[in-house]
């Protein structure tokens, strides 16, 4: 009786066994083999991917990416709990968000697909047409709330901003107000394109936003001077590229490993010609 429930027992063992590594085997194949993949984070980015996407998926028939922003932050975070398949983040990953990949066993690939001016913006009656970094960090500290202290009209200044989960928020943090903290007077915006339309409506406002929203309201782009004795300089494609304009950045797709299927040909599609094309039609900068 014994030896008979330790047969079955060591049956039921092996029968186990086999199935997990059968899953197991399937998940691997399914990497590869996967037609639908996800795509979701940077806000600035959705209307990038969205056109690679559905341009995509015309060539390659029979293969379905699905586009979805909430910020650079909500991407990263997807792509460490396994809820999306490609991370779009305006940002580099931060070392704390390094360190919780590789405590969750995620391998991160980060590819650059393109690259970014942040474009400072006020309404066109605004007489202000150049600032200073040191000049726009002041604005979004709080040490200047009127205009006049910039040479412009006697006016209070409404300065907006992305919301903190939003790549370009830290980006923008990091570079121009060298990590300081946004000032409480700041009103943070769900979205870029709010940004543009909200700068559009009131003409004492300043917002910042990706070049690829600059169309999207009636708004004035500022050129930006490095220090007092610098030249004024307007991001463009040549200026973001060379990297005289001081406010440039790199957008990338973030992987959990190497890409593969779906993954690696979508990823391709975005860095070749076709793809980069996309990337300038839609206000971006190529990768040459």
């Amino acid at each position: 009786m014994k030896n008979s429930t330790f047969r079955m027992v060591l049956l039921a063992f092996v029968m186990i066994s086999f199935t997990i590594a059968g899953c197991a085997k399937k998940d691997k194949q399914d990497s590869k083999t996967k037609k639908n993949i996800t795509i979701k984070g940077s806000d600035t980015m959705v209307h990038l991917m969205s056109s690679l996407a559905e341009a995509y998926m015309k060539k390659m028939q029979g293969e379905q990416i699905s586009v979805t922003g909430g910020g650079s932050g909500t991407g990263i975070a997807a792509i460490l709990n396994g809820t999306t398949d490609i991370c779009a983040s305006s940002r580099d990953m931060q070392q704390k968000e390094k360190d919780e990949a590789k405590g969750k066993g995620v391998n991160v690939v980060e590819k650059i697909i393109a690259y970014d001016g942040l474009a400072v913006i006020v309404n066109p009656e605004n007489p202000i047409k150049e600032l200073t970094m040191e000049q726009i960090k002041k604005i979004f500290t709080g040490a200047y709330k009127n205009w006049k202290e910039l040479g412009g009209s006697d006016q209070p200044i409404t300065a907006l901003s992305r919301e903190s989960n939003s790549g370009t928020y830290v980006f923008f943090q990091e570079h121009v107000l060298n990590k300081e903290n946004f000032a409480p007077s700041v009103k943070l915006m769900p979205a870029s394109s709010s940004i543009a339309q909200s700068v559009g409506q009131d003409k004492w406002s300043i917002g910042y936003l990706g070049l690829g929203y600059t169309k999207e309201g009636n708004v004035k782009v500022l050129n930006v001077k490095k220090d007092e004795n610098s030249p004024a300089i307007t991001p463009n494609h040549n200026t973001v590229l060379d990297k005289t304009y001081s406010i440039a950045r790199p957008l990338f797709l973030i992987f959990n490993g190497e890409p593969a299927g779906v993954q690696a040909t979508f990823l391709e599609y975005a860095m070749s010609p076709e793809g980069q094309k996309i990337v300038e039609e839609t206000g971006y900068v190529t990768l040459k």
